[in-house]
């Protein structure tokens, strides 16, 4: 079976064969693996339900609270802790949608987020970005743009994510020059932060003008999604609980994602972090059901280990990946579909960032993960973003998207008759099995350089790392307005025009 969509004629950066394919829309190619057994994972399940109900969340919006009341759940108002039923956790996981249809300007970029669908994003809410021409910097809105234009250019990234946090636009109006820019550069699916309500409701309006949709096209599948992350443990701060129950009044896509880090904000081993992150996923899953039955969410896990010397994040590590591959265990004991991520905590784009981020994204592999955010171009642990980091990691990316199509296994495949024409101890570069197809058997590498020594360096010599801002450079100057830019951004400029002129929306409103 197919796995991976071809397009013929499709030219790729740094691609010189006749071989063409697109990334556009994957499917896992493996079955998801397991590191705990089926009783742990009840277990773990057992044990969250517990600790929803014994110990409860503290919910700092007082609207929450509200709504867990009117369903049953008990509420402390003087402590601001509830606690969660598990009756009220099975209802919620039994309404909340399997499949998801993420909207985007350009239909092709559509997308169906759903179990054993494989989706990437790239790194997000980095607020520095570094690249080897201009060196480390705060994040502007140059960084922001050229992060959303590398992002659209590659189809083995789907969805578009904020890589770099634009820090000279002030806060109270950056997500319009976020939320402008996504429509002006992209068509893939779109995101919003959640920082508030005036800032949400006006990331919402935006969507519907920028892309011109009116009421009904935009109650038709998700036009954007955020990501909500808890504060570990057992703490839902004001905005993250505003973003909740908006999103999914909405009927737009909340992205439940508990940042655990085992020996800091959970506990030390593998199973109780991950029993942490189960609890705190069921309890925003619960308050978005709970706002509105049937509103699109997602479950989540971000948890790995802190190094025990510095208490520095850490990623890429054995821990990281078993809660990986035992979130997608947790998962699919809810039946919802997932988000995981990748990431290194690598200061720059050498061996060890390298190394993090592709076992990060094998782990969301053998997890069968739906979505895989921060794949492409994290450093720092988030704290930069990495212009030649974004295309080292896009070259592991196609890697993986390539797994996603099956080999040729017919006849001519097995290639008796190429056997059989080549004499013991001779080559097949000649062969006419080969020359039918030498031109596109293989996938050819975007950033590596297969040549030998003496070749590599009469061409210069470069690491892959050199390599790679050319890549970028030549990306982001051959980058083109898609076609509905000038409109998108003509509709757009009295919204933001006006709502500037009103002060915008500070994060905290």
């Amino acid at each position: 079976m197919r796995r991976l969509d071809r397009k013929r004629g499709e030219s790729r950066t740094g691609s010189q064969g006749a071989r063409a394919v697109r990334y556009h829309h994957l499917s896992h190619p493996f079955a998801p693996q397991s590191v705990f057994s089926d009783d742990a994972i009840a277990g773990m399940h057992d044990t969250a339900l517990r600790v929803l109900e014994e110990l409860g969340v503290r919910f700092l919006l007082p609207e929450a609270r509200t709504i867990f009341a009117a369903a049953g759940a008990v509420v402390d108002e003087e402590t601001q802790m509830v606690r969660i039923g598990r009756d009220i956790v099975a209802s919620a996981l039994t309404s909340a949608p399997r499949s998801i249809r993420l909207r985007a300007a350009d239909a092709r970029h559509e997308q169906t987020y759903a179990q054993g669908r494989l989706l990437f994003g790239g790194s997000g809410g980095c607020p520095n970005a570094t690249d080897r021409i201009r060196g480390r910097r705060p994040g502007s809105l140059s960084d922001f743009e050229d992060a959303l234009k590398l992002q659209q250019h590659f189809d083995v990234i789907h969805i578009l994510s904020p890589s770099a946090e634009p820090q000279d636009v002030p806060v109270n109006l950056r997500h319009y020059a976020m939320m402008r820019s996504q429509m002006m550069i992209g068509t893939k699916p779109l995101f919003a932060y959640a920082r508030g309500r005036r800032q949400v409701a006006d990331s919402f309006d935006l969507v519907r003008i920028g892309l011109d949709l009116d009421e009904a096209a935009w109650n038709d599948g998700v036009w954007c999604k955020t990501i909500i992350n808890s504060n570990s443990p057992r703490l839902i701060d004001v905005p993250m609980a505003e973003g909740i129950i908006d999103f999914a009044r909405a009927g737009q896509l909340s992205i439940i994602t508990p940042f655990c880090l085992a020996g800091a904000m959970a506990p030390v081993t593998v199973a109780g972090a991950l029993v942490l992150q189960h609890a705190e996923a069921l309890a925003c899953i619960a308050l978005a059901q709970l706002a509105s039955p049937g509103a699109p969410v997602s479950y989540g896990g971000f948890s790995s280990n802190v190094d025990m010397k510095s208490g520095a994040p850490a990623f890429g590590t054995p821990e990281h990946l078993k809660m990986q591959i035992g979130s997608g265990q947790l998962a699919r004991l809810t039946g919802l579909p997932w988000r995981s991520a990748a990431g290194s905590a690598g200061n720059t784009a050498d061996v060890q960032a390298a190394t993090e981020n592709t076992m990060g994204l094998w782990g969301a592999l053998m997890s069968n993960a739906t979505l895989t955010v921060h794949s492409a171009g994290w450093l720092e642990g988030g704290l930069t973003f990495g212009y030649e980091k974004f295309i080292l990691d896009v070259e592991a990316l196609q890697t993986i998207a390539e797994l996603c199509e099956r080999p040729d296994s017919d006849a001519a495949a097995m290639a008796f008759d190429a056997i059989a024409e080549v004499a013991p101890g001779g080559h097949f570069f000649a062969a006419a099995h080969t020359m039918e197809r030498y031109d596109r058997a293989f996938y050819t590498p975007l950033v590596a350089d297969l040549s030998n020594y003496g070749t590599w360096t009469e061409h210069g010599a470069k690491t892959a790392t050199e390599r790679a801002t050319a890549i970028w450079q030549r990306a982001l100057t051959e980058f083109e307005p898609h076609a509905g830019s000038a409109a998108a951004a003509d509709r757009l400029a009295p919204f933001i025009e006006r709502r500037t002129a009103q002060g915008g929306a500070a994060p905290s409103e």
